[in-house]
């Protein structure tokens, strides 16, 4: 049986050790006040299980932000942040697992600035390890599909080995953890 506070401490822990920040929600519509406070763009939210589930498009229309739904290969450029749900995670890095085989997905996780990411805290796994089950049942499902690893906001220090924050990606990531989200890894 899993220790879901240590899980849940040791992931956030991590998450911020990397440069995440992560936000202890209490349901969806703490997650939804979240984003209207930091959001003042448009914001694009792909098609995912949970959200779809949750009615969560529909949400931050009502809240007053400008919800991209469609067309992301014109509006992805110019979207100010992402939304997401999310596979599992792996606490002891801090590590999210996103199946992103639809382009909405890609195009949301990399190029707006911001990426906010919901998290069921009943998704998190002690490490890679425990983290192979659900992995391949991914596979399983669609042999061809692509999981994404997110650590953190982008970085990279192939310029001059000067650790740049966002040239690959967001500049932030923000990790929402609503519980009773989807407890269903298979669900994004």
């Amino acid at each position: 049986m899993k220790n879901l506070p240590e899980l849940k401490k040791s992931f956030v822990a991590a998450a911020e050790v990397v440069g995440a920040q992560v936000v202890d929600c209490k349901g969806l519509k703490q997650a939804v006040d979240y984003l209207v406070e930091r959001v003042d763009g448009s914001l694009l939210c792909p098609t995912f299980v949970s959200g779809e589930k949750n009615g969560l498009a529909d949400k931050l229309k009502k809240a007053g932000l400008k919800v991209v739904t469609e067309d992301f290969r014109n509006q992805a450029a110019s979207a100010q942040a992402g939304i997401t749900g999310v596979n599992f995670a792996m606490a002891d890095t801090g590590t999210l697992a996103l199946e992103s085989t639809a382009e909405d997905i890609r195009l949301a996780t990399t190029l707006p600035e911001v990426h906010f990411a919901l998290l069921d805290p009943a998704k998190i796994y002690a490490d890679s390890l425990e983290a192979v089950e659900p992995l391949r049942q991914l596979h399983q499902r669609d042999p061809r599909n692509y999981i994404a690893y997110i650590t953190g906001p982008s970085r990279t220090a192939d310029i001059e080995r000067v650790l740049t924050i966002g040239v690959h990606g967001p500049k932030e990531l923000h990790i929402l953890l609503v519980p009773k989200l989807s407890n269903d890894p298979l669900e994004m």
